[in-house]
């Protein structure tokens, strides 16, 4: 992009605007072939095969993305991390064996994130999104629930596009 460009104003808006997260969806990078991005918006994603996103649910208020910006005025570069965390309730077999199918090898990912204003975000368009982090347990109290705590990490050259949410029902299983 060249440096003369114009800015664009950005201004109030009157929408409501609640934080959070409703819905994650996964899928290994290698079973996305394509995905076509249009000022800033994905329009198009294409799997291989039957190959669709999973949905990894949580409960309400435990998850969350922060997306910082890396601006290094002495080497002209500038890079945004997003790191994605969120709490899976209830430690059992089954979500034991899925988790250990994501971080077997340090698995490269795609996610779509749905946060709580109903808008989507594909986290890891360019370099993919790893899981970084797997934790957690059982609490001390009988209200502290157990739980798994993941924390996925992607480094991209610009923020994440918000995804068309015309192409999300034909990219979930």
């Amino acid at each position: 992009m060249s440096c003369n460009t114009s800015l664009t104003a950005i201004l109030k808006d009157c929408q409501n605007n609640i934080g959070g997260l409703s819905a994650i969806y996964l899928a290994p990078t290698e079973f996305v072939t394509s995905a076509t991005t249009v000022a800033g918006v994905v329009t198009s994603i294409t799997m291989s095969g039957s190959s669709n996103f999973v949905e990894y649910q949580f409960n309400k208020n435990s998850a969350s993305f922060i997306e910082e910006a890396a601006i290094s005025l002495e080497n002209g570069s500038t890079f945004y991390t997003t790191t994605l965390s969120l709490v899976i309730p209830r430690r059992e077999v089954a979500k034991r064996n899925a988790l250990a199918l994501v971080a077997a090898g340090q698995r490269n990912l795609k996610i779509i994130i749905k946060d709580a204003n109903g808008l989507y975000w594909y986290m890891g368009e360019v370099n993919s999104a790893n899981l970084t982090g797997l934790g957690e347990g059982s609490g001390q109290a009988k209200g502290d629930g157990s739980k798994y705590s993941l924390t996925f990490i992607s480094e991209e050259p610009e923020m994440m596009p918000e995804v068309d949410d015309t192409i999300i029902a034909a990219l979930i299983s």
